[in-house]
């Protein structure tokens, strides 16, 4: 990878949609070899895929949480992922260091389901207990993946 595939990346990240021509004027190539290069990054595996992002409000999804998970004892990192899997309110979980044992992401309609999912969480055998704070508004919010 060099400097131009760094700038078609950043280009295709702000608009996924953006043409091949305006991209190409952007980096200083024409658009076929900016269609080339794209192609090589894809077929390389760099991109991974193009995907639109929509405002989980429109699918009813307006409330969010991030909850902090405490277990009881050791837990295997499989063993949290069968568990948060299993849960379709969840859309992001990472195991992290610190005093809790893994940070979840919750999206649901409102309070009430957003409560729902947590209790799924909780009747795991191997949750101690949760600590969550709801999203207010979102002040940054980047893709980096």
């Amino acid at each position: 990878m060099d400097n131009l595939d760094y700038g078609i990346i950043d280009l295709l990240r702000q608009n996924a949609r953006a043409g091949y021509g305006d991209i190409g004027q952007k980096v200083g190539l024409s658009a076929s070899a900016v269609k080339r290069r794209v192609d090589r990054l894809v077929t390389d595996g760099v991109i991974q895929s193009f995907t639109i992002q929509v405002d989980p409000a429109v699918d009813g999804l307006g409330t969010e949480a991030y909850v902090e998970l405490f277990c009881r004892g050791t837990v295997a990192p499989a063993e949290l992922r069968r568990i948060l899997s299993a849960v379709p309110e969840i859309v992001d979980a990472a195991t992290v260091s610190g005093d809790a044992d893994a940070i979840v992401r919750i999206r649901s309609r409102d309070i009430a389901s957003l409560e729902d999912a947590l209790e799924k969480v909780r009747i795991a055998p191997t949750v101690d207990h949760t600590r969550s704070a709801i999203v207010m508004s979102r002040l940054v919010h980047r893709e980096v993946d």
